[in-house]
């Protein structure tokens, strides 16, 4: 918390009129800030509700002659700070921050922030199921759930708040500390964004760049790229693992998840208790288990969280069967390390539906996996070509146009006993709203088709 941070009088502008945007421009008029939101669509679902609270909206784009007046820019992280308008804001000297920057100067509450290439939403929720469990008063937002800037007036010292950050959001901190920071893993994503998986890994490192020793980082010794951006951390360690040899941290030995250490291993969770699929979502778990440790949550408080914890929608969410034909939703998977994750879930049977709009990583990668347990894969949206290019010599691709299509398409093809995976490494923005609307189209084309095969 940044006890001195004032914005009162202050012209503040915020970037971006989505969930995060929105909660920063009230925050920032309920402190006093006279504020604009710029915003580069049209129209907006909440325009009543900022002006209501005095918030003046500018719509159909950033002007620069907004952006030059103010005195703080406030990015959404859907926002590139590469537009002009930002750019120019930047070279006059303006602070430009993101929201969740913001937000935390206020906090009152220790923060866990959480961040990794796929994991960090299924992380940050068990996180706080833990924290619940344990009678600890927490609040998970950021990326997943409410924007961090709505947390804020509910804030004290007992709150302890679970931020799942981005690597959007995580570039224009500065201040930002959190008590305990989670780097799950790191594979080229946002490169659509990001000038190369460099910049990207730089953005991310950002969680640890305020701890100081008083903080802790948990870091997954399983992936090379973490262990290599936590060493120039200051911050104690705490490593987890699923493969890994590790000596002190929290790992999988034998049929649990314990806290190990030179006196041994500490039982915390036995794997039973875990309900959700695939090796991957199984680190999500242990990471969430050292945190608890750090956390001082009871062995039996995790234990409690984890087997009421069944997963998030459109994480390998089961979406029904029709002719001995499973669906899986897994439209979250929007990387190819997430893609490739939910594939290695099965073992064998799969027809994949992949695509959307590309954003940078191998797709050559996905054709061993593929190739080993699947049937073929369905393209759809703007990086249909790209996948055909890259996968079509080791697989059948078909193309749809929609997901209607997608759906029918990837029916036809599978087999009985087989599972039809949406896992689409790909964002979702040239079809979709977002990656949820994403999921709940596929579940609802899953069910027109039930329908359709009842009728017939």
């Amino acid at each position: 918390m940044t006890n001195d941070f004032s914005v009162a009088g202050l012209y503040v502008v915020v970037v971006g009129a989505a969930r995060s945007g929105v909660a920063a421009a009230e925050l920032l008029a309920r402190r006093g800030a006279r504020v604009t939101v710029s915003e580069a669509r049209g129209s907006v679902a909440a325009a009543d509700r900022l002006r209501g609270a005095g918030i003046a909206l500018e719509l159909g784009g950033h002007r620069d002659a907004t952006l030059a007046r103010a005195d703080l820019v406030v990015l959404s992280p859907g926002v590139s700070p590469r537009l002009p308008g930002i750019a120019g804001a930047r070279r006059r000297g303006i602070p430009i921050i993101s929201e969740v920057e913001l937000a935390a100067r206020w906090l009152q509450g220790r923060i866990v922030a959480v961040t990794g290439t796929k994991g960090k939403s299924t992380t940050s929720v068990l996180t706080g199921r833990m924290f619940d469990a344990a009678g600890r008063r927490t609040l998970v937002g950021g990326n997943v759930g409410t924007a961090l800037s709505s947390q804020v007036e509910e804030s004290d010292p007992d709150v302890i708040h679970v931020v799942e950050v981005s690597s959007f959001q995580l570039e224009l901190t500065n201040t930002f500390r959190p008590w305990i920071a989670v780097l799950l893993n790191l594979s080229a994503d946002h490169l659509d964004r990001h000038d190369g998986f460099q910049e990207y890994a730089e953005a991310k490192a950002r969680i640890f760049a305020n701890q100081t020793s008083a903080d802790t980082m948990v870091i997954n010794a399983d992936d090379p790229h973490v262990l290599e951006l936590a060493r120039r951390g200051l911050a104690r360690r705490l490593l987890f693992g699923v493969t890994s040899r590790i000596t002190d941290g929290v790992v999988v030995a034998g049929d649990a998840i314990v806290r190990r250490s030179a006196e041994g291993d500490q039982a915390l969770i036995p794997l039973s208790s875990v309900r959700l699929p695939g090796s991957h979502l199984l680190s999500d778990v242990v990471a969430a288990a050292a945190v608890g440790t750090i956390g001082g949550v009871s062995a039996e408080a995790m234990q409690r969280a984890v087997a009421s914890f069944d997963g998030l929608p459109h994480t390998l969410e089961p979406v029904g069967e029709i002719a001995s034909v499973r669906f899986v939703n897994d439209s979250k998977a929007t990387n190819v390390m997430a893609a490739r994750a939910a594939i290695e879930s099965f073992t064998g049977g799969l027809v994949v539906i992949m695509g959307g709009r590309y954003k940078g990583g191998a797709l050559s990668e996905l054709g061993p996996v593929l190739a080993a347990r699947a049937n073929g894969i369905v393209a759809i949206g703007e990086a249909r070509v790209r996948f055909r290019d890259a996968l079509a010599d080791v697989i059948e691709v078909r193309e749809a146009e929609t997901m209607g299509a997608a759906v029918r398409t990837a029916f036809a093809l599978a087999r009985p006993g087989g599972t039809v995976l949406l896992a689409p490494a790909c964002a979702s923005l040239d079809m979709f709203t977002d990656y949820a609307d994403r999921g709940n189209q596929f579940k609802k084309e899953v069910g027109r088709l039930a329908d359709d095969q009842t009728e017939r």
